[in-house]
């Protein structure tokens, strides 16, 4: 059933009218009269355009001259293709690097923008907010107790691949970047792969500062609908079970912020069940690691997801982009100390996960409820065009969806953690030991050799590598389970303990069905491509010798009688035996991380 709000309906405004009453609205009076010394292009222009990289670059060095006890303009990194990562460390507590944050005990937000760089929204909000909280004209007295991290754009050699219709489905800005990087990665699939020198180099300035709360600023695409913004955060539904209610808290008090100014705020991804089938409704859940909000879960820490709406105007999302900044800078002042003793808590408790469920993903339950979504009157008929089924949209006919949301989100798979940690054998410690250093994972190398070590082996039974590659890799299904073996272990190995703050990371890096693992992602697959064999001539032999054994002929011929494709595969049949044999490879299809349950010394 669907509710007619079309008598609702306000008298369309031109995006110049919209956008100008916005400038008047967030920047003051003397906007109007004459451009701030500190305005982008993007506030000059009425929220219609947004300035290239090289604005960036001369506004952080400018607002560091005009705020000196406030801003500091730093490099944090080089893009592939030259370009300087900047960042803006803003307090008016005296603390400008990660030691002096640390000494006095001060709460670190990082806020992000471009990330998706034909999504600025971010940029030009974040710059507009930083002046207004600096003049004392939102947020006052809010930087005394906090530091905050502004990264204007992530995604820099994106940003600078500018054109009209980059982003077809999105209203605005006149020009903007480009999804991907210069090497095409998508830097919102690489947190835990950590493969593009971008992400290499967020993961550096994130381990040095170690902010409490990770604001990533997107646009999202999708549907025509009148929410205009979502904002989703995690841990609220994974991880620690105390961050859990922080997440929370901060997701609602955020929308609670939002609604009070106009907005209508979602608290889900609305993305739909079925594509493009408004009827089939929404699933909430959790993100694998790949993704902003579903990596920092695993550090203990917060992180945000904000998807302004595609077919809101450039200037509606600037604002509201706007709006969320400063709460999220006002309510980390008030509750940042608070919450930076419940983070650290966190670290203390995830040394003790040893021995207990971990959950590698999460999934919506067939549970529903219903939810009056404000969407718009459609129709749903084949196109001339494609010859698909297609939804078409009425924005001039609002009306409320009563449409199904799976809410009920549960742990999918589950591992226990070892007691131990992990043992990375010394031919793969070289490469693992780098990517586990990216994410400041903690490990030891072993100077004495294992002898007979009690550890447990994963061995695959299946491994199926993907058809088609993505963000340049093979990905890699797993299935198997973990079984305890004794094995010799050479020196160099390495050994990654459990007990330690960043044991879920270690975990979703090291377990090999965790979906963002290592072994996920390919890292691993030669370890499941068969190398050596035995010629079918020398395999016939082997096998009429070796069934001369009652109990091999005895299996043999059993399986022969049970299983039919078996039957029918000379492969498969020369197989069973050449399985049997001294000869054959017993490292063949066995992950090459271990388990153990104690910790080697």
């Amino acid at each position: 059933m669907t509710q007619d709000l079309s008598h609702r309906v306000r008298p369309p405004r031109s995006a110049a009218l919209l956008a100008l009453a916005l400038a008047a609205a967030l920047a003051g009076p003397a906007a109007a009269a004459a451009p701030e010394p500190l305005t982008t292009v993007s506030e000059r222009s009425g929220f219609v355009k947004t300035g290239r990289y090289q604005e960036v670059i001369e506004l952080c060095a400018q607002f560091a001259q005009r705020y000196p006890d406030a801003v500091r303009c730093e490099d944090f990194g080089t893009t592939p293709e030259g370009r300087p990562m900047k960042v803006l460390v803003v307090s008016r507590a005296g603390a400008f690097t990660p030691q002096q944050a640390q000494a006095r005990k001060l709460p670190v937000l990082l806020v992000q923008g471009g990330i998706h760089s034909g999504e600025i929204d971010g940029k030009d909000a974040g710059f507009l907010a930083l002046r207004q909280v600096l003049d004392g004209e939102a947020a006052p007295g809010a930087l005394d107790h906090q530091v905050l991290l502004f990264v204007p754009v992530f995604n820099i050699d994106g940003h600078e691949r500018f054109g009209r219709w980059n982003r077809p489905n999105q209203r605005g800005p006149e020009e903007m970047g480009w999804r991907t990087t210069a090497q095409n990665y998508n830097l919102n699939r690489d947190y835990l792969k950590a493969d593009a020198p971008e992400m290499q180099a967020m993961l550096k300035l994130v381990e040095r500062w170690d902010p409490l709360a990770y604001i990533d600023l997107h646009v999202t695409d999708g549907a025509k609908f009148e929410h205009d913004v979502s904002i989703q955060v995690e841990p609220a539904h994974a991880g620690d079970e105390a961050l859990r209610e922080w997440g929370t808290s901060l997701r609602d008090d955020t929308i609670k912020y939002l609604s009070q100014r106009g907005s209508l705020p979602l608290p889900y991804y609305p993305s739909f069940v079925e594509s493009d089938n408004p009827a089939s409704g929404f699933e909430d859940g959790v993100p694998p690691p790949r993704f902003s909000h579903g990596y920092f879960y695993l550090r203990n820490r917060l992180a945000m997801l904000v998807e302004t709406h595609s077919w809101k105007d450039y200037p509606t999302r600037v604002k509201i982009t706007h709006n969320i900044i400063v709460s999220l800078i006002g309510w980390m002042s008030g509750n940042g100390a608070e919450l930076r003793q419940t983070a650290l808590q966190a670290d203390q408790r995830a040394k003790a996960l040893g021995g207990q469920k971990v959950a590698l993903d999460y999934k919506a339950s067939d549970k529903t409820r219903t939810v009056a979504f404000r969407g718009y009157a459609y129709t749903r008929t084949p196109s001339d065009v494609s010859g698909a089924l297609m939804t078409r949209y009425d924005e001039t006919k609002p009306e409320i969806w009563n449409i199904p949301l799976k809410y009920d989100i549960q742990p999918g798979r589950q591992v226990l953690a070892p007691r131990g940690g992990y043992l990375v054998p010394a031919a793969q410690a070289a490469w693992v030991a780098a990517k586990l250093d990216q994410h400041g994972v903690s490990y030891r190398r072993l100077d004495s050799a294992l002898k007979q070590a009690e550890v447990e082996t994963f061995r695959a039974d299946k491994a199926e590598f993907a058809a088609q590659s993505v963000e340049g890799r093979q990905r890699t299904t797993l299935s198997g389970d973990w079984k305890a073996e004794t094995q010799d272990l050479v020196a160099g190995a390495l050994f990654v303990p459990i007990a330690q703050p960043k044991a879920r990371l270690a975990i979703a890096i090291l377990e090999p069905l965790a979906p963002d693992s290592l072994a996920a992602w390919g890292e691993f697959n030669n370890a499941f491509e068969r190398k050596e064999y035995m010629e079918d001539y020398v395999a016939e032999d082997v096998a009429r010798e070796m069934l001369k054994d009652p109990k091999v002929k005895a299996e043999f011929e059993a399986k022969l009688q049970s299983d039919a494709a078996f039957a029918k595969s000379p492969q498969a049949r020369l197989d069973f035996f050449y399985r049997r044999h001294s000869a054959w490879d017993t490292r063949y299809n066995q992950y090459p991380v271990l388990r153990t349950q104690s910790v080697p010394r």
